[in-house]
Parts: C-alpha cells; structure tokens; sequence
C-alpha cells in the first residue's frame, strides 16, 4: 500500500488499536483477536518486549489482510527501524520534527503528538499526515478536539488517551480523523486469562460506534 491508500484505510476504518502488551506473545494475540473483530488497522508500540521483531512478524504473516504500524516511536532511527520491519505508519506521543522529516523522506506516514493548538499546527506544519492529540482525554475529550477544530479545521486529529466505548461516539463527532484506542479494547488481563474473544467483541463494538457516529 502507498501512503494515500494508508491514510484512506486508516479514515474508512477510524480507529488505530495501540497494541501495548508485557510479552511478544500477548502483543501478536492481541492483533490476532482485533483483527477477528474486524479491524485491520494496528499499532504494535516500542514497549512492547522485542517490538521491532513482532512488527516483523507481523507484516510476514498478515500481508495485504493488516495495515501495521508502530506507536511510541521517539526518534527517525527508530522509525527506519520500523520501517525496515515493515511498518506502514509511525505514531509518536511527541512532536519531534527530525521524525516527521525522515517519514515524509520517506513516503511512510506519520502522527506526532501534541496537545496545545500551538503543537497541533507546529505538527501539521511539519509535515505530519495527522496529529495525535494526546492525552485527549485528560484534557476535555470530544469538547477539546471540537475546540481544536473550530479554528484549525484542516488539520487531521486522531485523539488518543482516555478513548473508550462511552467516549468515541463524541470524539467521532467533533471531528476526529480516527480514534487511538488503547486499553479499552486491548484487554491485556482478558488476554492473559484466554479471553481473547473479549478484545474480539470489544473490536467489533468499536467498528459499530464509529460507523454510527459517522452516519449521525
């Protein structure tokens, strides 16, 4: 996939499962389980132990059937790295503009993060493909994105933090490109347990309040 068919994907889906787990095994079950719910877009972040190796994996098992990316990427040598492995997109909680310019160098797409208005446009200027606004939810949730977009209207936000069930509808309606999703559809403790339907059903959930936000 190129890059405008990685954002498309990416806003058709809207949402981006950040995959944080303690082992690699949990991380590559975890992606196993989003993707029977249905989803097929999926950050495998620098926590996770031997991250770089399961972004690997990953992209030599799934193919053209996921979009792999990698979250917490703080630097451009870490994204070469994960790019080299195979990711299709690169997610920063900050905003570092070496980043932002290798992956442009690059045709890779790119989400730094940021949190105040003066980040978000410093991002966008940058060259980011979209800005993680995080935390979002920290600081106001769906009122603060719909705040951001008054008057930066151009600028694609993808909210991370603090996205749950009970919140994405709103973040879909003020404006959000796709909604970051981390622990309340990546049930690190179902996993552990066996439950991996959970994450499965909690995938499936997700899909079904975007689509509807969308549609209203």
């Amino acid at each position: 996939m190129n890059k405008t068919e990685v954002l498309q994907l990416i806003r058709d889906t809207g949402l981006i499962p950040v995959v944080r787990a303690e082992t690699s095994e949990l991380a590559i079950r975890a992606v196993e389980a989003i993707k029977a719910g249905g989803v097929s877009v999926l950050e495998v972040t620098m926590t996770v132990p031997g991250a770089i190796a399961v972004i690997e994996q990953l992209s030599a098992t799934f193919g053209h059937d996921a979009l792999i990316g990698a979250g917490t990427v703080l630097d451009p040598e870490t994204a070469h790295k994960c790019i080299q492995a195979g990711a299709q997109f690169i997610v920063s909680p900050a905003l570092n503009e070496e980043t932002i310019a290798f992956c442009r160098a690059n045709e890779v797409a790119v989400f730094p993060g940021a949190l105040t208005p003066t980040e978000v446009l410093r991002a966008w200027n940058a060259g980011a493909d979209a800005v993680k606004v995080f935390p979002a939810g920290a600081v106001g949730g769906a009122s603060y994105l719909k705040a951001l977009k008054a008057p930066l209207p151009q600028v694609e936000l993808i909210p991370t933090g603090g996205v749950s069930l009970s919140t994405a509808a709103d973040l879909i309606r003020a404006g959000a490109m796709a909604l970051g999703v981390g622990a309340d559809l990546v049930d690190t403790k179902a996993l552990r347990e066996g439950h991996d339907q959970v994450v499965t059903e909690r995938a499936r959930q997700f899909l079904e309040i975007v689509q509807e936000a969308r549609r209203s």
